[in-house]
């Protein structure tokens, strides 16, 4: 794990091993083709960021002519994307192969700090019978 991330965490993070795929990733809870042959309980992804005052700068002078203000849509995007990353990771710990039910949270925490929280139920599912869904 790069060194740089671990010590930006107040919580171990693990090298970074995949069995959940993006693709069984869902905010439905049931996966069509899929049956759930277990529940392994909630996870999650808990990212907070603040904004930079510089960022703050260009942001608020952007609010005057209007329009998207990319510097925090960025900034929004990328913590979504990390929150979700580590909620997935959580799950492949957990010996998932799927997640459902996912949804995401912001909170607030300090005057320029946000917590953002990706989470959702691990489930290990298999193919339903006839689905054809791994036949090439």
């Amino acid at each position: 794990m790069d060194e740089e991330i671990q010590s930006k965490t107040p919580y171990k993070i693990s090298q970074p091993r995949y069995s959940v795929s993006h693709q069984m990733v869902t905010t439905a809870f049931e996966l069509p083709g899929f049956r759930i042959m277990q529940n392994l309980g909630v996870v999650r992804g808990i990212v907070v960021r603040s904004r930079n005052i510089f960022a703050n700068i260009g942001a608020s002078l952007q609010t005057i002519v209007g329009g998207n203000i990319t510097v925090w849509t960025k900034l929004c995007e990328q913590t979504r994307a990390d929150a979700f990353e580590i909620m997935v990771q959580h799950a492949s710990e957990l010996g998932a192969n799927a997640v459902i039910g996912t949804r995401y949270d912001a909170n607030e925490i300090a005057t320029s700090a946000t917590e953002i929280l990706a989470y959702g139920t691990a489930v290990v599912v298999e193919p339903l019978e006839g689905t054809n869904i791994y036949d090439s």
